[in-house]
C-alpha cells in the first residue's frame, strides 16, 4: 500500500509492514520483562542497601514501563495483521498507535539515563543485582538505537514532498499545476537517487565517464519509480504471488508440441556444433574474470596454484603479453584456458566506467584469435549497466534502425579503440593470419561482445561471437535480425539478465501492481507463504484475485492498482504508457543473434543442490525471454561457473549418446 503519512511526511514503509519487527519487539520486551520480574522477586531482599531503593524504583518503573509497552506493541502487531496491501482502511488507527509508541520512547530514554547514572554512582548492594541492572540498562540503550536506525532505514528524503501528493493526490490541481509539480517531483528524485549513488560509489574516482553514469542511472531509478508509491515489502510480496502465479500457470498448460528432428537434420548438427563451440569458449569468457572467479570455482586448490604467481616478481614470460594490472590473473588465466604464456597477445586488467578489462589469446585448437571480455565485476560495470538510455551505434552496415544501450556500447567501443588503435589485433593476425577472430563475452562482457563484433565485421567479415547470458536490453530489433548470422547467445534456465530491459522491468512492474492490488489475502500472510514456497515448495494456488461479489469489479482496467499508482495527471490513465514507455531515452530494445538455451530436466529440489542436474538445449525465438520470470535460480542461472557446469553436463551427455541416437534425440528440441 502507499508508505505511511506519520509527522506531515510519507515514510517509505506501510501499516501493514509491523507484523513481523512487532513481533520481533514483543518477543524481546516479553523476555526482558520476564528477566526483571525474576531479577526482582528472587534479589529484592538483598536492595537493603546504600542506594538500593533507587535500584528496586528503577526495576519497578521500568517493569510498568516495559507493560505498557508490551500491550502497545501487541495492539500495533494486531492492527498491522487486518486488512489487504491495498485496503488500509482496517489499520485506520495505526497512525494513532505510533504516536504513542513512539511518545514511550522518551520515558524510557529518560529512565534509562537515570538507571545509567545509579549504577555508575557506585551502587553498594548485592553484586548479582548490580549486574542485572547492568544488562537492562545496556538492554534499553540497544533497543532505542536500533529503533533509532530503523527510523534512518524507513526515511523517506522525498517524504515531505509525498505527503500530499500520497494522501489525496493533486486532483484538485489543473493539468497545468499538476504537470509542474510532477516535474519538481521527478527532479528532486533524481537528484535524491544521484547522491544515493554518489555514497555507494564514493571510491571509484571522479573522471567525466563517472558523473556521467551517475546522471544516467539516477535518471534511471527516479523515472521507473515516478509513477508508483510502492514501499519495499509490497515489491517482495508482488514477487512472491508472482512466483506461485507463474508456477500455477505453467501446471495447468497443455503440454506444447514440439518439434524433433531426426540426428541427420540440419539444424541438430548446428546446434551440436554450436554446444561444442560454446563449451570451448565459455572458458575465455570465465578467464577473462580473473582470479576471483577461478578461486570461487576451486574453493580449496585454487589458490594453492595461482599464490606463486601472485607473490611472483615479473617474468619475462609476462614480458611476452601486453597489458596493465596483471597481479594474480595471469596464473588464473593460464589454469582456465590451459594455454601458454605465448599464446597470449594482450591482457588488461584496467577497469573504469565504461572501459572494460579483456584479454586477447590465440586458440589453435580452434585456430581463431579469442577476444574475451569481462562481465560485471566492480562497481564501475555495475554503472556501465545502469547507463541504460539509448544511443546510435556507430557502425558501418545497411542497418537503419542502430540503437543500442549507451554503457554497454561506450565500453564496447573502449575495447574497439584499444583493438584497432594499439595494434593489438594486427599484432595477433600477423602472427596467424589464416586464423578467424572470435570474441566472447559473459553477462556485460557478453553485451560488449556483441556490440564489438558488429563494429569489427567490417574489417573482420568472417568474425564470430559467442554471448553468454548477455542483457536482453541491447539493441534494436533491426540490430538483433542483423546479427543472426555470426553471433549466438546462451542462456540458462530462468537467468534473469538475458531477460533484463527497461521495458521488461515496467512489465514487471506493472505485473506486480495487478498482482498485489488482486490478492485478499494480508501481507504477512503473503509473505510466509511465500517464504514457505521459496523454500520448500507446495501448492502454488495462493489466492491472487478477489472473492465471491468483488470478483466483478476487476472487470474495470487497473483499478486495485489506483492507490499503489502517483501520476494524478488528468493527462494520465491507467491504461496509458508508463514514463519509461513513453521516453525515447528508454526503446524496447532485444537480445544479441540466435539464441541457445539451456532447461534443467525432471525435479531436483527447489535449489538443484540434491543431485546432477541434467539439461536439455533447443534453439529459442527472442520472444520467449520478453518476460522476467521469478523462481530461486533466476540469479544462481546466470554465474558463470553454474553455466559451465551446465554445458560441461549437456556436451558430456550427448556425446555419450552419439552411439543411442534416439536417446541423444531427446534432449534436442527446436522451437
Amino acid at each position: 500500500m502507499p508508505g505511511m503519512v506519520l509527522f506531515g511526511r510519507r515514510w517509505a514503509i506501510a501499516s501493514d509492514d509491523l507484523v513481523f519487527p512487532g513481533f520481533f519487539e514483543l518477543v524481546v520486551r516479553v523476555l526482558w520483562w520476564i528477566g526483571i520480574l525474576t531479577l526482582y522477586l528472587m534479589h529484592r531482599g538483598k536492595l537493603d542497601c546504600a542506594g538500593g531503593a533507587l535500584l528496586s524504583s528503577y526495576l519497578i518503573v521500568l517493569m510498568i514501563l516495559l507493560a505498557v509497552v508490551i500491550c502497545i506493541v501487541s495492539a500495533i502487531m494486531c492492527v498491522s495483521m487486518r486488512g489487504t496491501i491495498c485496503n488500509p482502511g482496517p489499520r485506520k488507527s495505526m497512525s494513532k498507535l505510533l504516536y504513542i509508541r513512539l511518545a514511550l520512547f522518551f520515558p524510557e530514554m529518560v529512565w534509562a539515563s537515570l538507571g545509567a547514572a545509579w549504577v555508575a554512582d557506585g551502587v553498594q548492594c548485592d553484586r548479582t543485582v548490580v549486574n542485572g541492572i547492568i544488562a537492562t540498562v545496556v538492554v534499553s540503550w540497544i533497543i532505542i538505537a536500533a529503533t533509532v536506525v530503523s527510523i534512518i532505514i524507513v526515511f523517506d528524503p522525498l517524504g515531505g514532498k509525498m505527503a500530499p501528493y500520497s494522501s489525496a493526490g493533486p486532483s484538485h490541481l489543473d493539468s497545468h499545476d499538476s504537470s509542474q509539480l510532477l516535474n519538481g517531483l521527478k527532479t528532486a528524485a533524481t537528484s535524491v537517487w544521484e547522491t544515493r549513488i554518489k555514497l555507494l560509489c564514493c571510491c571509484i574516482g571522479k573522471d567525466d565517464h563517472t558523473r556521467v553514469a551517475f546522471s544516467s542511472t539516477a535518471e534511471l531509478f527516479s523515472t521507473y519509480f515516478s509513477d508508483t508509491d510502492l514501499v519495499p515489502s509490497d515489491i517482495a510480496a508482488g514477487l512472491a504471488l508472482l512466483h506461485q502465479q507463474q508456477d500455477n500457470i505453467r501446471n495447468n498448460q497443455e503440454p506444447t508440441q514440439v518439434v524433433s528432428h531426426a540426428p541427420g537434420s540440419s539444424q541438430e548438427a548446428d546446434l551440436d556444433a554450436e554446444l561444442e563451440n560454446c563449451h570451448h569458449y565459455m572458458q575465455f569468457a570465465a578467464a577473462a574474470y580473473g582470479w576471483p572467479l577461478y578461486i570461487y570455482r576451486n574453493p580449496l586448490t585454487g589458490l594453492c596454484r595461482i599464490g606463486g604467481d601472485c607473490c611472483r616478481s615479473r617474468t619475462t614470460d609476462y614480458d611476452l603479453v601486453g597489458g596493465d594490472q596483471l597481479n594474480c590473473h595471469f596464473g588464473s588465466i593460464l589454469h582456465t584456458t590451459g594455454l601458454q604464456y605465448r599464446d597470449f597477445i594482450h591482457v588488461s586488467f584496467h577497469d573504469k566506467v565504461y572501459e572494460l578489462p579483456f584479454i586477447v589469446a590465440l586458440d589453435h585448437r580452434k585456430e581463431s584469435v579469442v577476444v574475451a571480455v569481462r562481465g560485471t565485476m566492480s562497481l564501475q560495470d555495475v554503472l556501465t549497466d545502469l547507463s541504460a538510455e539509448s544511443e546510435v551505434l556507430d557502425v558501418e552496415c545497411e542497418v537503419q534502425d542502430r540503437l543500442a544501450h549507451k554503457g554497454i556500447s561506450q565500453a564496447a567501443r573502449y575495447v574497439y579503440r584499444r583493438l584497432i588503435n594499439d595494434g593489438i589485433l594486427s599484432q595477433a593476425f600477423s602472427i596467424a593470419p589464416e586464423y578467424r577472430l572470435v570474441i566472447v563475452g559473459h553477462s556485460l562482457g557478453g553485451g560488449a561482445a556483441a556490440l564489438l563484433a558488429t563494429m569489427l565485421r567490417a574489417t573482420y567479415p568472417q568474425v564470430r561471437c559467442y554471448a553468454f547470458s548477455p542483457p536482453r536490453g541491447l539493441w534494436s530489433k533491426a540490430l538483433h535480425e542483423y546479427s543472426q548470422s555470426f553471433i549466438v547467445s546462451l542462456v540458462l534456465g530462468k537467468d534473469v539478465i538475458p531477460r533484463l530491459s527497461v521495458t521488461n522491468l515496467e512489465d514487471l512492474k506493472r505485473r506486480i501492481l495487478r498482482v498485489v492490488a488482486h490478492c485478499n489475502k494480508p501481507k504477512y500472510k503473503i509473505l510466509l507463504h511465500g517464504l514457505w514456497y521459496e523454500l520448500f515448495g507446495g501448492n502454488p494456488n495462493f489466492p491472487t484475485e478477489l472473492d465471491g461479489g468483488d470478483q466483478e469489479v476487476l472487470t474495470q482496467p487497473l483499478l486495485g492498482e489506483q492507490s499503489l499508482l502517483t501520476r494524478w495527471s488528468p493527462a494520465y490513465s491507467f491504461s496509458s504508457d508508463s514514463p519509461l514507455d513513453s521516453s525515447p531515452k528508454y526503446p524496447p530494445l532485444y537480445p544479441p543473434g540466435r539464441i541457445i538455451h539451456l532447461q534443467e530436466e525432471g525435479a531436483l529440489g527447489r535449489f538443484g543442490c540434491c543431485s546432477a542436474a541434467q539439461y536439455s538445449a533447443k534453439w529459442s525465438h527472442e520472444a520467449e525471454f520478453s518476460k522476467i520470470l521469478i523462481g530461486p535460480k533466476m540469479l544462481t542461472d546466470h554465474m558463470p561457473d553454474i553455466l559451465m557446469r551446465a554445458l560441461d553436463s549437456l556436451v558430456s551427455d550427448r556425446a555419450a549418446c552419439v552411439s543411442c541416437p534416439a536417446q541423444g534425440v531427446s534432449g534436442v528440441d527446436v522451437a
